[in-house]
């Protein structure tokens, strides 16, 4: 169902939002943005490129299965809380690095922003798997 308008218009609105999602990714934590809402401003941009250009070429661009993506995610939440347990404080209590703004909450919300972008184009693309079958 994709048009020529939407796939002209398409690549470029994809990287802003993509560049949006970052953004929002990296101003996260203690403000407003972080990994939840910056995963779905990704995953608009993947419905996006899937409406444009196909569950194929979305598939495709992703280095890796969305499936993974999500299991990374997880792997990298958790990593935050461990990391900090391990330090001898509760757990996902956050620790950051001396001299650098770079700490476990920001490991924690990259790890959501991958559970929410995997899992939502694994569900668009699943779904769209059993649309073509029908």
């Amino acid at each position: 169902m994709s048009t020529l308008i939407l796939r002209t218009a398409g690549r470029p609105i994809i990287v802003l939002m993509l560049a949006f999602a970052i953004y929002l990714l990296l101003r996260g934590h203690n403000l407003p943005g972080g990994g939840f809402v910056a995963g779905l401003a990704a995953a608009i941009a993947a419905i996006l490129a899937d409406y444009a250009y196909g569950r194929k070429a979305l598939l495709a661009a992703a280095p890796i299965d969305p499936r993974v993506i999500v299991m990374i995610g997880i792997a990298a939440t958790l990593l935050s809380g461990f990391i900090s347990a391990f330090a001898g404080v509760p757990f996902l209590t956050g620790l950051w690095t001396p001299g650098l703004p770079l700490g476990t909450p920001l490991l924690f919300d990259v790890g959501v922003f991958l559970v929410v972008v995997g899992a939502v184009v694994t569900l668009v693309t699943t779904l769209e798997a059993e649309e073509e079958e029908d």
